[in-house]
């Protein structure tokens, strides 16, 4: 039930609010009073209802790019496509004036989406990332693991998700660029995590591994991390999410790895 209730988020809370609705229906109404303050609610644990069974019904959100996916074309004949995969970190990169730029001229697809997990991202893996035939591929994740977005998240079960992708793609002939989880003191969202040592912890079993694998590993956390482990002054725009400077030192390291990967 605890785990039902954290995949539902906010419905599930809808879900125990519309219980206690109900119950109150059910018994004797003491005083006219309390039934008219009862009464706005509903409409609104209608709609957290309706969000929770959407959510549900996409969990991976395999919906956000299927109609962008189709409209894509093949790579063109000698042409390096490098789709970067990746949470809401990478999903708005250059999406707005505050973030920058995303690679003018460059052949790169940025299949991003906010708030995911890697085990949601294993789940799309295929259709937005192998079904697209890049060159390369370069993933940024695991920030929202350590937030417990789709519930609590062991190291060893982020790395496992990282090894399915990266096994998705190399049996694909994708080449796989790994990045560094960025720094982070806390999160707006989910306060009390105490992420900043579970990211540092986080990203040392994944640069082990990626050694191990022979995986190329772009290492973002240092560039923007201070000695506490969240993020420089600067360059985010909430201590996660990178603003366009933040997003300007990231783009050269970005670059680097995927030249690397591709034998540049």
């Amino acid at each position: 039930m605890k785990t039902l209730l954290r995949v539902l988020g906010v419905g599930g809370m809808a879900l125990c609010a519309l219980g206690g609705a109900a119950q109150t229906a059910a018994a004797p109404a003491a005083t006219e009073a309390p039934q008219q303050m009862a009464a706005p609610a509903l409409p609104m644990v209608e709609k957290q209802l309706a969000a929770a069974q959407t959510k549900l019904m996409d969990w991976a959100e395999l919906g956000r790019y299927a109609a962008e996916n189709a409209a894509l074309a093949a790579p063109a004949a000698g042409e390096q496509r490098v789709v970067f995969y990746g949470d809401s970190i990478t999903d708005a990169w250059g999406r707005r004036p505050a973030t920058g730029t995303f690679f003018p001229g460059k052949p790169y697809v940025n299949r991003g989406i906010s708030g995911q997990t890697t085990a949601q991202m294993v789940v799309r893996f295929h259709q937005d990332v192998v079904d697209l035939h890049p060159k390369a591929v370069i993933i940024l994740a695991g920030t929202n693991d350590v937030a417990e977005n789709t519930g609590p998240m062991t190291p060893e079960m982020t790395l496992d998700d990282f090894r399915a992708m990266a096994e998705m793609a190399r049996a694909n002939g994708i080449k796989v660029v790994i990045a560094s989880i960025p720094p982070a003191g806390e999160f707006p969202w989910r306060k009390g995590l105490g992420p900043a040592p579970k990211i540092r912890a986080l990203n040392a079993k994944l640069e082990a591994w990626c050694r191990s694998e022979g995986i190329v590993w772009v290492d973002y956390y240092s560039a923007l991390a201070d000695e506490s482990g969240a993020m420089k002054p600067g360059l985010s725009l909430d201590g996660v999410h990178p603003t366009a400077a933040g997003y300007a030192i990231m783009a050269p390291l970005a670059e680097a790895g995927i030249a690397k990967a591709l034998g540049k």
